[in-house]
């Protein structure tokens, strides 16, 4: 059984996804994760603490969801096309309150650098992680390359998340990954 730490990161995550986060209170919390009142606010004293916490769950989720032995192998355009399109698949459908929960994070953040520190770093994992895959499927100018492809991403991830759930991914992300070997 998880603990109650992780009960009510769970719990918070589902919040914020699913209600924005002026949701994100310790009594809903608590509620919601199904723990004694006040649990919460054991493991984390401070609202900005809880979010900090979010933030790292978040962070420790995606990490694991990297995983090498989590991940196929990549070797050729179409397996990264193959790849991006079903991470996109999973970020706007399964985890998609994870995914809604980040976004929300990142705007409430968006001026404390401390509390937006771990998402950063988080992302540069990704970065990375995009640069590698962009190096071994023959791009020229992997870096460039890299933002020009998560930009097209997280494009496609905020517009299946608001506007058009049903958007297709794959014709967008062939010709992105098209544009980004080129």
């Amino acid at each position: 059984m998880a603990s109650t730490r992780d009960r009510a990161l769970d719990a918070a995550v589902a919040l914020v996804g699913e209600q924005g986060i002026r949701a994100l209170t310790h009594a809903r919390v608590d509620e919601r994760a199904g723990l004694p009142r006040g649990s919460t606010s054991n493991w984390f004293r401070t609202r900005d603490a809880l979010i900090a916490g979010v933030v790292a769950w978040i962070a420790e989720s995606e990490r694991a969801d990297l995983a090498s032995d989590a991940r196929p192998s990549i070797e050729t355009p179409e397996q990264l096309v193959d790849a991006l399109s079903g991470a996109i698949a999973l970020q706007t459908g399964p985890l998609a309150s994870r995914t809604k929960t980040r976004y929300a994070i990142f705007l409430e953040c968006a001026g404390d650098a401390e509390l937006l520190a771990p998402l950063l770093a988080q992302r540069r994992v990704f970065v990375d992680w995009t640069i590698a895959l962009l190096t071994a499927v023959g791009a020229r100018s992997p870096r460039d390359a890299a933002r020009t492809l998560m930009a097209t991403g997280e494009g496609l991830v905020l517009h299946r998340m608001t506007v058009d759930p049903d958007a297709e991914i794959r014709p967008v992300i062939e010709r992105a990954v098209r544009a980004a070997l080129d």
